[in-house]
């Protein structure tokens, strides 16, 4: 098991039925957008931990919105919620009808971030924007960010409006890239692609350990990467031989294979 230095606590947060576990599934648990219509209301808090690698754990903590547990996290279980929080993600239904109530809990999580957690980095995700005009979706969202911003302070949060109808949610995953991409639902398909193919894996019972798919238009590799992970590699140029490729997936792995832990030989798709 990891040292609990390499965790990193992120509290998932938001009123009932924003959208949080949905979200959470489909990036962390491999859901599909239809599957999440299963799930039910989170009661109080749901503890996940997903690994990156061998020693990088993220501490998922899923709160539920309803009210009664809201106040008891600003009261009762202020300190144990929000104490060594490396991540608040606030999830805000924007056809909420309560919205200066959401405002409310969000100013109190921000407070009580603010007490225990002064470093923590703060998202707000503007969900459900599927459900809005098309045509008022970038008013709306501006006017809910500006007014998020001016809550916020001393704090600073990044606003990111989002759905998981559509690559929004992918977005958030990829907010940090330096090249933008010619397809704007290129996670999406991606992220969908390697679920199903871990689904079929699962399945019939495989043992995979590598593959490579071809064509005119890209390369694509996935293969063992350390004790825990696997990588794909996706190259829009489809020209480069497939060993230079190899070679650099090798050569990348011995970096990483520092980073982690040797936890066993069990191995994770992990495409994220």
């Amino acid at each position: 098991m990891p040292s609990a230095a390499m965790k990193k606590k992120v509290l998932l947060m938001g009123k009932s039925g924003s959208g949080k576990t949905s979200m959470r599934s489909i990036i962390f648990a491999n859901y599909i957008a239809r599957d999440t219509r299963r799930l039910g209301a989170t009661i109080d808090v749901e503890h996940s931990h997903v690994r990156f690698l061998g020693n990088l754990v993220l501490n998922l903590w899923d709160c539920g919105g309803q009210d009664t547990f809201m106040e008891n996290y600003f009261t009762s279980q202020r300190d144990n919620i929000f104490r060594n929080v490396e991540v608040l993600i606030y999830v805000f239904d924007v056809e909420s009808r309560e919205l200066e109530k959401d405002m409310h809990y969000y100013q109190s999580c921000l407070e009580a971030i603010l007490q225990n957690s002064p470093d923590a980095k703060i998202f707000c995700l503007v969900h459900k924007m599927d459900l809005v005009q098309e045509d008022q979706r970038d008013l709306i969202f501006k006017e809910r960010e500006e007014d998020l911003k001016r809550l916020s302070r001393p704090l600073e949060c990044v606003c990111f409006r989002t759905s998981i109808w559509d690559e929004t949610l992918y977005k958030v995953i990829s907010h940090y890239q330096c090249k933008e991409q010619r397809d704007v639902h290129r996670f999406e398909k991606i992220s969908n692609i390697i679920k199903q193919f871990k689904l079929s894996c699962s399945k019939l019972a495989a043992s995979f350990q590598s593959m490579e798919v071809r064509n005119s238009n890209f390369a694509a590799f996935i293969d063992i990467f350390t004790s825990n992970t696997y990588v794909m590699v996706v190259m829009s140029d489809p020209s480069i031989p497939s060993a230079a490729t190899l070679i650099n997936i090798r050569n990348a792995r011995k970096h990483f294979e520092k980073l982690e832990r040797v936890d066993g030989p069990k191995h994770s798709l992990l495409m994220r």
